[in-house]
């Protein structure tokens, strides 16, 4: 070999060391015992530890936070087929616990990583080392984690009513018919709660509707606080409130639909300084099988509920009694 070509392979050998150092992604190499033999600036600079510290180390007694049998289900197939292993994100955030230092997503306490895994062979062909190339994904993960929350909230807004916080009419109903087609496959009994505030126009006329959306407000409190996990209330118009009573005889929803009423009769809601008294009037229908859509189902409890205005107010009427 010339000296000429031997200072270019010198060179070149001194770009590599350099570019490898300097590259914006974590080089590490280990041998086939997970010992580490290379460790770039990335690495150093993320992990405060120089090369020489790390040199000939276990890579899982320095990095005790590495999952040691997930990375060697991921490692060992890389060994004895000499194929490529990836990991991603969105399985598991990172392999380093390295903490995020990017502006832009200082909102994330840790680095997204994304990796590549690399067998490394001698001249036979045999592999005698891993190349794991680290990849700092943080602001591609942050980015999709926000716009998935953010499709979250929205979806929640569709489905819930603004004031009360309970569903609205639209997912409410469509949680009916569900809950109506159950039923017609299955011999299951449920029932229908409509209630509605008692003289509520006079509440909006004296006082304001400012007023109004705070009794609104304090009425959905009510019917939260007596639901059970199973039960499905929605706001089904202004003063209206409806709550689907799953897997409930007409006998135990009376049980349940009386508490609410005492529970509301006992209601002291506060507006301006002053004490507002409420009363509720309740319908209760039980499903029956002659009936041919949902339709149905909630005429019926509107029926009950109608019965109990034309019978004074603060009252349950069970339809048909």
């Amino acid at each position: 070999m010339s000296q000429t070509q031997a200072q270019v392979e010198v060179a070149e050998v001194h770009w590599l060391m350099d570019m490898m150092q300097t590259v914006d992604v974590g080089l590490v190499v280990l041998n086939c015992d997970y010992r580490i033999q290379v460790w770039n600036g990335f690495m150093e600079n993320h992990s405060g530890l120089t090369p020489r510290q790390v040199r000939d180390r276990y890579l899982f007694d320095l990095f005790s936070e590495i999952d040691e049998d997930w990375l060697r289900r991921k490692c060992d197939p890389v060994i004895l087929l000499k194929n490529k292993a990836f990991t991603i994100w969105e399985q598991r955030p990172y392999i380093f616990k390295f903490r995020n230092y990017r502006p832009i997503t200082g909102s994330a306490e840790y680095m997204y990583q994304n990796s590549t895994i690399i067998p490394l062979t001698d001249p036979r062909g045999q592999v005698t080392h891993l190349c794991i190339i680290i990849y700092d994904v943080t602001d591609v993960a942050v980015s999709r984690i926000e716009l998935e929350s953010m499709n979250g909230r929205l979806r929640q807004l569709t489905k819930t009513d603004f004031l009360t916080q309970l569903f609205n009419r639209g997912h409410w109903e469509e949680n009916l018919i569900q809950e109506f087609r159950r039923l017609k496959r299955y011999n299951h009994k449920s029932t229908l709660l409509m209630c509605d505030i008692d003289h509520f126009k006079r509440i909006n006329d004296t006082y304001g509707h400012a007023a109004g959306d705070t009794v609104i407000q304090a009425i959905a409190d009510a019917v939260r606080k007596n639901l059970r996990s199973t039960d499905i209330a929605g706001r089904y118009g202004g003063e209206e409130y409806a709550v689907l009573l799953v897997d409930t005889d007409m006998t135990q929803a009376a049980v349940l639909a009386e508490r609410l009423r005492q529970s509301v009769e006992a209601l002291q809601v506060s507006y301006n300084g002053q004490v507002l008294k409420v009363t509720l009037s309740l319908g209760l229908a039980e499903y029956d099988a002659t009936m041919t859509e949902h339709r149905q189902w909630i005429e019926a409890a509107d029926k009950g509920l109608y019965q109990s205005k034309a019978a004074g107010r603060n009252q349950l009427t069970c339809y048909p009694g």
